[in-house]
């Protein structure tokens, strides 16, 4: 057969097996079709019906959530609440425990030089009768009057930082002018300045909070203010309390929602010159040589640390009990100052350590609770910012005489003797009271905005009548 023929015979033969597979397949691929059709419709029904019924859920549920926030009151409009008992108690047994403390670690220093064992007892006692007047006074007055006292507060407490750095009118201690000795009262400008800082810190964050963000608006104004403070500290020289001060103001830059960059950029330029401030002093550099090896250097620069730390590690776990240390008989220097928390370790072990540290862990709790309540956003940065400064203070005594850091002479809050320091860190306790009670009772929003409306109509009224009045009298 020709190969014309051949292709034509199986071109035929194909379409012949065609038909019959058509006529035979047709129909079952029909209702597979239709099956398959049927089972994706039914599948776009269940996902119409899904998306229904979520919507209406998010509807009903954005409704519940939106009647919430209506019944929800404002922060104007938070109730009053009864004084924080819990942050009383804590300050006042802090305060207690420092009286006890302060004789217990100072009487054989105060009998030796004063010839008076009670000398630095007595005089606690007097502080802590003006810090307890202090609290009081800063648990009355309401917080919202240091908003008009930021520049005065701020540029007075300058002034005697800078009246500091004259000569003969601060008081040399230990190579430190820090105080002003006024008829034989001394006090401390710095412990002023702490006050003064947080409170203009609260007052501008709180003006500027929409512009937080921004570098030249919401960073580097109180960068150059907390820098301005902390360098006529550092000035004097005390470089704990400088630290103290540009650390709580980096936080409440980062709690006000300043960028995390600027605060990183921030402390690496200031590298250089903390490494300035280490380095280029001599006795700083040797207190950091013993820092990293306080053995070696047992009879000289490393002699606080080494006794503090055996001070700490002869009280065991229950102490040698009160008043029985050893370590205050002209072994540790600055006892009942600046390394009281070893004296506590020692006479009251570690039982006492620890309930030292969760009573301070209690003040900084509740310090944080007054900011989470506060009614306006100055009086929560401003707990905020006092909460913090307790908060640090106390770390930084507490990891200096463990042998953390360096040794620095930094007090222990409410507990070390120093009248200024007891005084100021009372009034602070106070103003953290007043702002936890949320006083004086709001004014509902309704009713002012009532009072406004019934104002400017009245003003209207008044403002017809005088047009009234001149059209008739030039008539």
């Amino acid at each position: 057969m020709p190969p014309k023929n051949r292709r034509r015979r199986s071109s035929g033969l194909s379409k012949r097996l065609g038909q019959v597979f058509e006529r035979t397949l047709g129909p079952l691929r029909q209702r597979l079709a239709k099956r398959a059709e049927a089972r994706r419709e039914r599948k776009r029904e269940r996902v119409k019906a899904k998306l229904a019924a979520r919507t209406q859920g998010d509807a009903s549920t954005s409704a519940s959530v939106r009647e919430a926030h209506k019944a929800r009151p404002l922060p104007s409009e938070l109730p009053p609440r009864s004084m924080d008992l819990l942050l009383l108690a804590a300050a006042l047994s802090l305060i207690g425990l420092g009286v006890v403390m302060v004789y217990s670690s100072s009487a054989v220093f105060a009998a030796s030089r004063y010839k008076d064992s009670m000398f630095f007892f007595k005089r606690d006692l007097v502080y802590a009768c003006v810090g307890l007047v202090a609290l009081y006074i800063g648990a009355r007055i309401d917080y919202r009057l240091y908003q008009r006292f930021t520049y005065p507060l701020l540029l007075g407490v300058t002034a005697l930082l800078v009246m500091l750095m004259i000569p003969g009118l601060g008081t040399r201690v230990d190579g430190a002018v820090r105080w002003f000795r006024i008829a034989g009262v001394s006090f401390q400008p710095s412990e002023a300045a702490k006050f003064a800082l947080v409170v203009y810190l609260a007052y501008s964050l709180a003006k500027k909070r929409s512009e937080m963000r921004t570098f030249s608006i919401g960073f580097l104004p109180h960068l150059i203010v907390a820098s301005l403070v902390s360098a006529l500290v550092l000035r004097q020289p005390d470089l704990g309390s400088a630290a103290i001060l540009m650390s709580v103001t980096m936080l409440l830059l980062l709690v006000a929602g300043t960028k995390l960059s600027y605060v990183l950029l921030a402390a690496l330029a200031a590298t250089p010159l903390a490494y300035q401030q280490i380095v280029g002093t001599p006795w700083r550099l040797r207190r950091l040589l013993a820092f990293l090896d306080p053995w070696a250097h047992r009879r000289d620069a490393g002699y606080q640390m080494a006794e503090s730390l055996i001070t700490v590690g002869s009280g065991g776990v229950s102490g040698l009990g009160l008043g029985d240390g050893r370590q205050k008989l002209f072994f540790l220097p600055a006892a009942h100052t600046d390394f009281i928390f070893a004296i506590i370790g020692e006479e009251l072990g570690l039982v006492g350590l620890v309930a030292v540290v969760g009573v301070y862990g209690l003040l900084v709790l509740r310090g944080l609770r007054a900011a989470h309540g506060a009614r306006e956003l100055f009086g929560t940065y401003l707990a905020y910012g006092l909460t913090t400064m307790f908060g640090l203070q106390a770390l930084l005594h507490m990891a200096v005489v463990l042998g953390l850091v360096p040794t620095k002479g930094i007090t222990l809050p409410l507990v070390s003797y120093g009248g200024t320091a007891l005084v100021a860190s009372s009034f602070c306790v106070g103003v953290l009271l007043n702002i936890s009670m949320r006083k004086p009772a709001p004014v509902p929003a309704v009713a002012t905005r009532a009072r406004r409306d019934s104002e400017t109509n009245n003003k209207r009224k008044v403002r017809r009548v005088l047009v009234a009045g001149a059209d008739g009298a030039d008539a």
